[in-house]
């Protein structure tokens, strides 16, 4: 059997939003999902507990990041991600992958991987299909992503069907590098903006049998239209049977889309970075909490929330906070944003069990983008 796999609940009968259970080692995810972003083994100003509690089922944590410090050795002897963070339920990987590509400096891409500078340090450094499998095998992941290069919004069409073709040529080496029979390995769909190399890439990606596929790539800066032609072009040419990932999505609208497509998990870092600008996502939008209106508004943050953010502390309360530069902004923010987005998930796999999430998707995002 498969280290882990999908089982389709029950499909909307209203558009292609799915509801499903992840069965992994680590426990089943109730899917749609969202999972918080925990970079260096650390989801930002979050314990453990407190992530339990708010109702998170799978965190993710990076390679990147985690291969230059503290390095996957020390990881490993503390018992993989899972007893190095007191994490006891389901964990995925990325590869490094995007980090590479989009943040470190001076990098130098060839066939056999991607030599580039530590932005820690500035030390040469080198991944490739091979080091990143070994490394997320390291870390115990029960969901490992392959190798790939995710190119930018204005890339070239012949630059995006080289990349494509070298990214499943890296799929196929991390294919063959992965040891553990215990780990799922998910291939990512590239192709750019361009129809027929997605095709092509879903086709070839697909063929590899790989447990769960990703979509990688959009939601890089282009305009919504072409993120909407792109993931609705994509996603049905995905496996049924297996689960599908779009990678980096974290706004309601984008959340909402993918799901409505019939992706079952999404990811970001977008919860926890607005809070630590001191911004809430609330059912009345985004809201910045700096602003001098609410300096004596003691009401709750979001009153149709019941996060402890919001039962215990006033919107006067959390600017004060802010203004102040209190790290406890940060934490109450961080809780708050991350419970609204998984608990709208869970109301999207409600709406979607009773044949009603485009009227669910059309009354919350009326509220929210108002």
């Amino acid at each position: 059997m498969p280290a882990v796999t999908y089982e389709l609940v029950h499909q909307s009968k209203d558009c292609g939003a799915r509801a499903g259970i992840l069965h992994t080692p680590h426990g089943d995810i109730l899917t749609p999902v969202f999972m918080p972003v925990g970079t260096q083994a650390t989801v930002k100003a979050m314990s453990t507990p407190e992530l339990k509690e708010m109702g998170a089922q799978i965190i993710l944590a990076n390679t990147y990041h985690l291969f230059l410090r503290p390095g996957p050795e020390i990881v490993k002897k503390a018992g993989g991600l899972h007893g190095f963070m007191n994490w006891d339920r389901p964990m995925l990987t990325d590869s490094g992958g995007y980090q590479v590509f989009s943040f470190a400096d001076r990098k130098s891409i060839t066939e056999d991987g991607v030599t580039f500078q530590s932005h820690l340090d500035g030390s040469p450094r080198f991944l490739s299909p091979e080091v990143s499998i070994g490394v997320q095998e390291a870390l115990g992941a029960d969901i490992m992503m392959a190798f790939d290069e995710c190119v930018p919004f204005e890339a070239d069409y012949n630059y995006t069907e080289n990349s494509m073709h070298r990214t499943l040529r890296w799929l196929d080496r991390c294919i063959e590098a992965k040891t553990r029979d215990d780990r799922a390995l998910f291939g990512i769909v590239q192709g750019g903006f361009e129809e027929d190399l997605r095709r092509l890439s879903a086709k070839e990606t697909i063929a590899r049998d790989c447990d769960g596929f990703a979509i990688g790539g959009i939601s890089v800066g282009e305009p919504h239209e072409e993120f909407l032609r792109i993931l609705n072009y994509t996603t049905p040419l995905l496996p049924a049977d297996k689960p599908r990932y779009n990678m980096g999505i974290g706004t309601p609208d984008y959340l909402f889309d993918s799901v409505e497509a019939g992706i079952d998990m999404c990811d970001c870092v977008l919860p926890t970075r607005v809070a630590r600008n001191g911004q809430a996502l609330t059912h009345d939008g985004k809201r910045n909490m700096r602003n001098a209106k609410f300096k004596e508004d003691f009401s709750a943050l979001d009153s149709d929330c019941d996060c402890p953010t919001c039962t215990q502390y006033s919107r006067a309360y959390l600017r004060h906070l802010v203004t102040a530069g209190e790290i406890l902004a940060s934490r109450l923010l961080s809780y708050h944003n991350l419970y609204f987005l998984i608990h709208m998930m869970q109301e999207m796999r409600e709406a979607i069990l009773a044949d009603a999430f485009l009227d669910f998707k059309k009354e919350f995002l009326g509220r929210y983008l108002a």
